[in-house]
């Protein structure tokens, strides 16, 4: 029983979260374009919200691309410039301070959400519900250092790194590099994939709007010519 829920859960789950992510959005766009956007609530209150935002997205965006370059990086390239035991620590490190960053602005805007009655009045469950499941992501994702600590050869990080690689190119066989890795670093996958399982229906769907062009526009927007 054990081996066909491990199955499942790593090696069939993974594609239906995704599936379903990929599919969703494009209809969520298609169907209902205005509700693409996530709700400020700097209106009704700007404190802490600056300092707790930066200190999330940035930890977040740093913690999201270092998984993904550390997943999905083969070991014949990473292996030229350093081994499986400094890539683990240097994962350790980077993903101890990037976390740290993340938990410190997600507890500064949980508190706020949950405390002030005009933000959690105006708030909607899901986005509540949200910003709980990341919480108790990062959480998870910081719980796996020490875990990682006990494996200094690196181990964890290439039967990690193998089961990404094998999903995202459709081999079989990866849910066994995971099957007899740690309970928390099981929780942290499987919380991640229902993260984007659930993508398509919360404010998440913002990540996909990032005003790049605001970077790189030639000149001022124009809002009203005057005259």
């Amino acid at each position: 029983m054990a081996s066909y829920l491990n199955e499942f859960v790593f090696g069939i789950y993974p594609y239906i979260a995704i599936v379903i992510m990929i599919v969703g959005s494009i209809f969520r766009y298609d169907q209902d374009p205005y509700s693409w956007k996530a709700d400020s609530s700097q209106l009704l209150r700007k404190k802490g919200l600056r300092l707790g935002s930066n200190l999330f997205h940035i930890g977040i965006i740093l913690l999201f691309f270092g998984h993904l370059v550390g997943l999905l990086t083969p070991e014949s390239v990473y292996h030229l410039v350093m081994s499986a035991a400094t890539k683990q620590k240097m994962a350790m490190i980077a993903g101890g301070i990037f976390g740290a960053m993340c938990f410190v602005g997600m507890t500064m805007l949980l508190v706020r959400r949950l405390t002030d009655p005009r933000i959690r009045a105006t708030s909607k469950t899901s986005d509540t519900l949200i910003l709980l499941i990341l919480y108790i992501q990062l959480i998870l994702g910081l719980g796996t250092i020490p875990f990682s600590a006990q494996h200094p050869d690196g181990s964890s990080m290439i039967a990690l790194a193998n089961w990404a690689q094998h999903i995202i190119t459709f081999r079989g066989g990866a849910a066994d590099y995971v099957m007899h890795e740690a309970l928390v670093f099981k929780l942290h996958i499987f919380l991640g994939l229902t993260i984007f399982l659930i993508f398509p229906f919360t404010r998440l769907v913002h990540v996909f709007s990032v005003p790049i062009k605001y970077f790189v526009r030639s000149g001022y927007q124009v809002v009203r010519k005057r005259g």
